[in-house]
């Protein structure tokens, strides 16, 4: 690139329920760097914290690979802030707002951006599968507010399986999201730019047969599913959906790029959520979306860097 070599902060690991794939993603990231001409050094903040922070200033970026709490939550953002570092994804508000799924929903819903209807469910209130079966009915689907990676999850479509799902959900975190289930093909957009955005090729998500939704082993385990790049959406729909990516992206105040998943029901487009630091893996729908657009990985992430830099 034409700023010349880089010293690179490659950051991996973490504590979360999602490190193994973090651990993947920085991997195949590291791979890619080396075809690119830039010093790359990793750190997991699980055993390297202390390091990162002294060393901080050795390095001209940092390319953070974590997902879920404590890496994709805007904690390390506000770290590597203090030091000094600048790094590829959304700062410590984008990234927080995001990983909160009720308080994203309330973002895009300003935005006129369309969601489903749900319930804010929180640790100690009273019955709460009756106030989901009055308010939203069946079938629904409970999830963690700040969790990753589908962990957490689960599909209802039985009044008796839904005090054990949230039970589940509440395991994980003291605030749980249910929501309205919607039918329709799963389509993500992916955004990449910080003032001006571009939008990549959607792409559309099939789980196999064995998998309800697009689950944490749909997503991870290669051939679980069927990824479509470009989707296989006329050009009004194709469109639609990116300027609502751009507009999620835009809405949570997000940087660098973005990750936007989509239910397309007949009434059209709704979003599910955004993820600031999209998976890297070999599976991942990113780096897909990413080639279908012109840009084969190495470049990809070299792009990501630049991006990194403008701020």
């Amino acid at each position: 690139m034409s700023r010349g070599a880089l010293k690179v902060a490659l950051i991996m690991g973490g504590t979360s329920s999602e490190r193994e794939v973090s651990l993947k993603s920085g991997r195949a990231v590291a791979k890619a760097l080396a075809a690119l001409p830039h010093q790359v050094e990793t750190f997991d903040p699980a055993t390297d914290l202390i390091a990162l922070v002294q060393r901080a200033g050795e390095f001209d970026v940092a390319l953070v690979m974590l997902h879920g709490p404590g890496g994709e939550d805007g904690r390390l953002q506000g770290l590597l802030d203090l030091v000094g570092l600048p790094y590829q994804c959304a700062g410590v508000l984008g990234c927080a707002l995001a990983m909160d799924k009720p308080r994203a929903k309330d973002l895009f819903r300003a935005a006129g951006i369309p969601v489903a209807p749900d319930l804010v469910l929180r640790r100690g209130d009273p019955d709460s599968a009756r106030l989901v079966l009055d308010e939203l009915g069946l079938p629904v689907v409970i999830k963690p507010a700040r969790e990753g990676s589908s962990f957490g999850i689960s599909m209802v479509h039985e009044a008796e399986d839904l005090a054990p799902a949230i039970e589940a959900a509440f395991k994980l975190d003291r605030v749980v999201l249910a929501e309205r289930l919607l039918a329709g093909r799963e389509l993500t957009a992916a955004v990449v730019g910080n003032q001006e955005l571009t939008a990549l090729p959607l792409v559309e998500i099939i789980p196999g047969e064995q998998h309800e939704f697009f689950d944490f082993t749909a997503k991870y385990t290669p051939g679980a599913s069927q990824e479509i790049c470009p989707a296989r959406v006329g050009p009004e729909v194709t469109r639609r959906v990116q300027e609502l990516g751009m507009a999620a992206h835009r809405a949570l105040g997000l940087k660098g790029y973005s990750r936007t998943d989509f239910i397309l029901t007949e009434q059209g487009p709704f979003a599910l959520e955004t993820n600031t630091i999209p998976g890297m893996t070999e599976t991942s729908l990113l780096p897909q979306a990413a080639a279908a657009g012109g840009m084969e990985f190495p470049a990809f992430i070299d792009k990501l860097l630049s991006l990194a830099l403008e701020e």
